[in-house]
């Protein structure tokens, strides 16, 4: 089994609610997913973040934080997947990685990745200095359509949110 397989197993695991046969799972994949997470192929790199969403492996969550400052596109946004994926529930983990994603929503040569860190920090509190940001990117006439189109999107999310306070 690879650890794509593996990762799918995982999931569906998850959505069944065996919390006993996916805890099991990650305990045989543990060292895998690592090795994985630090393999020289971009590719490799990015299959092992994505798995950690899938196997919705918390205990992971600084493993991660290489994976968003990974030099590929590619396993930057496998790791953004997979924190959106499991922040989902959790507030707290884009709280904790919120400075990296500002990084990344704002100066990310990759558009794709700058997206993707938008759309993450959906998941988070509503916080000031998001918002601010957010209503930036939405506004600059220099950035890609798509990008201010999904800031302004998560821009008026937050708004709402830090309103229902």
């Amino acid at each position: 089994m690879t650890l794509a397989e593996a990762a799918a197993e995982a999931d569906a695991l998850a959505q069944a609610g065996d919390e006993r046969s996916l805890a099991q799972l990650r305990s045989q994949w543990d060292e895998e997913i690592e090795a994985g997470a630090r393999d020289a192929d971009y590719r490799v790199r990015a299959q092992a973040y994505r798995a950690i969403a899938q196997f919705r492996f918390r205990q992971k969550l600084q493993l991660l934080r290489r994976g968003l400052e990974d030099d590929s596109p590619a396993a930057r946004g496998s790791a953004l997947i997979a924190l959106e994926g499991l922040s989902r529930a959790h507030p707290g983990d884009v709280n904790s990685f919120r400075p990296l994603l500002h990084d990344l929503a704002a100066r990310d040569p990759n558009a794709a990745v700058r997206r993707l860190a938008v759309v993450c920090l959906r998941n988070g509190t509503a916080q000031r200095d998001t918002i601010q940001l957010l209503d930036g990117i939405a506004d600059s006439d220099e950035e890609e359509a798509e990008l201010r189109k999904t800031a302004r999107s998560v821009w008026a999310l937050l708004v709402k949110k830090s309103r229902a306070k």
